[in-house]
């Protein structure tokens, strides 16, 4: 038997790279003569830095910078050998970066993203790859335009601050000073196709998740709306309503604005781990994620896993923290415990390895 191990991080508990190792030794548990290839995954959120460096062989660089409240962090990003850069959003101006009781999201900012853009440009890169999912954020990239060298400026001429706060009081943009960024490559990866605007747009969709309450929805939802018009007015072509603009709290937008690629996250990933190719000489892929329900299905990486492998016939098995809903197309789903508690949280490799080894023992080519 041959099999692919291609899973997500489970949040809270285990990165894609421990999930995969684990799922390998439930493996070599149940069925020892079989060979398990390890392929962590990651959709454009927390772990593509670390999915991606590692099948890039990639070089880690350190930065000084800001988070999401302005506050000193050193973030990361990767560069390879041909000079690809890999930045992750999470990593610099993430939610997880934030304790829930400090998150303020009218007042979060991308700008700290900027600083590790100049960074891997400053180390040869011409080419970026940026995960844009799992910010703190719903200024629609205002910091980070900012931070790249835009002026944001009230109706007196006035630099706003780059934040939702900020934006209410946006008159226009000037772009010149973005004008270094024109022989740069850049491709967006995101697990979500919304738009930056309207109900399904970032603050509707999104900001709820990082704190935000109903009251605050919709001058969160103007300021983007004003960022949007002063990006069209200073002669940018108009994003607002193309797929992903929305992603990372509209950070997508900002980076559709400067010529951005958007490219699915869990698709760009596959494509450069050779996940295609792996399934197609598989009896049976592995995947996961913390959590198995509808979600899952709306682009995130045990879907994209399903995708490949349905194209050549081989079955997914998925394992998640908690399951919800329905099989979604998957050979099985496995709960690997009963409890999101923190002991169950922590034990998240042990768990994985034995829910593995449990299930391939009654498993048979038809489930």
């Amino acid at each position: 038997m041959r099999i692919v191990a291609a899973p997500d991080s489970f949040k809270e508990s285990m990165t894609a790279v421990q999930a995969a190792t684990a799922m390998a030794a439930g493996v070599s548990k149940t069925w020892p003569t079989s060979e398990c290839l390890e392929l962590p995954l990651a959709d454009g959120g927390e772990g593509t830095l670390e999915v991606l460096s590692t099948a890039l062989n990639a070089t880690a660089y350190r930065v000084d910078t800001l988070d999401s409240l302005r506050r000193r962090i050193t973030a990361t990003f990767a560069l390879t050998p041909n000079k690809v850069a890999i930045i992750e959003a999470a990593n610099v101006v993430g939610l997880g970066l934030v304790s829930p009781v400090r998150r303020d999201v009218e007042h979060a900012t991308s700008y700290g993203l900027a600083k590790v853009i100049r960074a891997a440009a400053a180390a040869g890169a011409s080419h970026l790859i940026i995960g844009v999912g799992g910010t703190a954020t719903c200024d629609g990239g205002a910091g980070l335009l900012a931070g790249l060298g835009a002026r944001l400026l009230d109706a007196n001429g006035a630099e706003i601050s780059a934040d939702p706060a900020g934006l209410l009081g946006l008159a226009r943009i000037e772009l010149a000073g973005l004008g270094w960024l024109a022989e740069m490559t850049i491709e967006m990866a995101a697990d979500v196709t919304n738009p930056l605007l309207g109900s399904s747009g970032a603050a509707a969709v999104f900001a709820p998740q990082k704190g935000a309450t109903p009251a605050q929805l919709p001058a969160l939802e103007s300021g983007l709306r004003h960022l949007a018009d002063a990006l069209t007015d200073a002669g940018s072509p108009s994003v607002a309503d193309l797929p992903g603009s929305g992603a990372g709290g509209g950070l997508g937008a900002a980076l559709l604005s400067l010529g951005a690629s958007y490219r699915s996250g869990v698709a760009l990933v596959a494509d450069h781990i050779g996940l295609d190719a792996a399934i197609a000489t598989a009896d049976l892929v592995l995947t996961g994620e913390g959590c198995l329900d509808v979600q899952t299905a709306a682009g995130k990486a045990p879907s994209g896993v399903l995708a490949l492998a349905q194209n050549h016939g081989v079955p997914v098995i998925a394992f998640a923290g908690q399951v919800r809903g329905t099989a979604l197309g998957f050979a099985d789903t496995v709960a690997i415990s009963p409890d999101s508690d923190a002991n169950s949280l922590s034990r998240g490799p042990e768990l994985l390895a034995a829910a593995v080894a449990q299930r391939l023992k009654t498993w048979t080519k038809t489930g």
